[in-house]
């Protein structure tokens, strides 16, 4: 069931992170994935991309940055929680200003895992966050009532080279991987992975691109903007569709098709 705009349920606030290296063997860019276990609430056994929930200790962190007001607050405790959930469940330290060796990268998510929060590890460790590296991608909240909703922003971040070693944090995660948006695609429809419908349509989008540049070119024609699914009958069946003019190539499925948690 879908909600009508007066009756949307609460939002939890949550950030995601999808992150770009060089294919190691050339081609279309590869992106970190990572497989959620079977028993999480939300999206259990799905495939997806780093991330979390914005936590309290994220805005506390934004209002020590300088965050100006609730808007300046809530996109500034988005990219905190992107940078800490794929720090937590990756051992991947991406949006900081310093170039971490892989023994310092190890330190800081034990410390991270240990306190919990941003700030402590950052004045352990002597770091600051260069967040400016996170490219506003988009931005999703769904109306549905059956399943607990997240209003999830997505960013993106270039690896380059991605010559890195990861560490899968197996409270919440079983497995990551790198894979070309293309091939997580085909991985889905083999039945290999499972991808809810942000996911799929995050990934056609993302299919599109054969660079890190190529991203960032797209995204000046299509700036991040809220996307809500909402569903249509077509040909006397209901799907589930997307606006058709934010970027995404496929704006749609038909609902007793598409996984939504």
């Amino acid at each position: 069931m879908f909600a009508h705009d007066d009756d949307a349920p609460p939002a939890i606030p949550a950030a995601t992170m999808v992150i770009f290296r060089h294919a190691p063997g050339g081609g279309a860019p590869q992106l970190l994935m990572v497989q959620r276990a079977k028993e999480m609430r939300f999206a259990g056994g799905a495939a997806v991309f780093p991330g979390g929930r914005v936590d309290e200790a994220d805005r506390v962190l934004a209002a020590e940055l300088g965050a100006s007001d609730e808007a300046a607050m809530d996109e500034l405790a988005a990219r905190i929680a992107a940078v800490r959930e794929t720090l937590e469940e990756t051992g991947l330290a991406v949006g900081f200003h310093q170039n971490p060796t892989l023994s310092e990268a190890r330190r800081a998510r034990a410390l991270l895992l240990g306190s919990g929060a941003l700030g402590p590890m950052l004045g352990e460790m002597g770091w600051t966050l260069d967040l400016e590296r996170l490219v506003a991608f988009s931005r999703w909240r769904p109306r549905h009532k059956e399943i607990r909703v997240f209003d999830t922003r997505f960013y993106l971040a270039d690896l380059g080279t991605g010559a890195v070693d990861l560490a899968v944090d197996d409270t919440e995660n079983t497995h990551l991987f790198w894979a070309s948006a293309a091939d997580a695609l085909a991985m889905a429809d083999s039945g290999e992975i499972k991808v809810i419908f942000p996911t799929r349509r995050n990934l056609e989008r993302l299919a599109q691109f054969a660079s890190f540049a190529d991203a960032l070119g797209h995204v000046v024609e299509f700036p991040s903007c809220m996307i809500t699914p909402f569903m249509e009958m077509r040909d006397g069946q209901p799907w589930l569709l997307i606006p058709a003019d934010a970027g995404y190539p496929v704006d749609g499925e038909k609902l007793e098709s598409a996984a939504r948690g």
